[in-house]
C-alpha cells in the first residue's frame, strides 16, 4: 500500500527541509509524481548526497540513489526514477 503524494512530500520536507520538491504536473504535466533535483541533492546523516547520477559506488547507491533512501521510498510504496542527470521523479509503485 502506498501513502499519498501529500504525505510523502510532508515526510520529505521534515527530513530534508532544503530538498527541492514539486509535483510532476509542474514539470511536464505528468500526473501523480513528485519532481526533485539531483543537482541540489540533500545529504543524509553521513554527509553523502542522496542522489548521484554518476556514482559507481554500488555498495551505497542503487542506480545513483542512496540505498537507504530507495528502501525508505519502497516502504512508502514509491520509487525513484531519473528523468535526466539532474532531475529525479518519485512515483507510486
Amino acid at each position: 500500500m502506498s501513502i499519498t503524494r501529500e504525505k510523502l512530500i510532508a515526510k520529505l520536507e521534515r527530513a530534508y527541509p532544503k530538498m527541492f520538491l514539486r509535483t510532476t504536473e509542474e514539470f511536464d504535466g505528468s500526473e501523480g509524481g513528485i519532481w526533485t533535483s539531483g543537482e541540489e541533492s540533500p545529504t543524509d546523516r553521513t554527509g553523502r548526497e542522496l542522489f548521484d547520477y554518476y556514482s559507481e559506488d554500488h555498495s551505497n547507491y542503487d542506480l545513483g540513489v542512496r540505498i537507504h533512501f530507495v528502501n525508505f521510498l519502497e516502504r512508502q510504496g514509491w520509487f525513484a526514477e531519473w528523468h535526466d542527470a539532474g532531475t529525479i521523479m518519485l512515483w507510486v509503485n
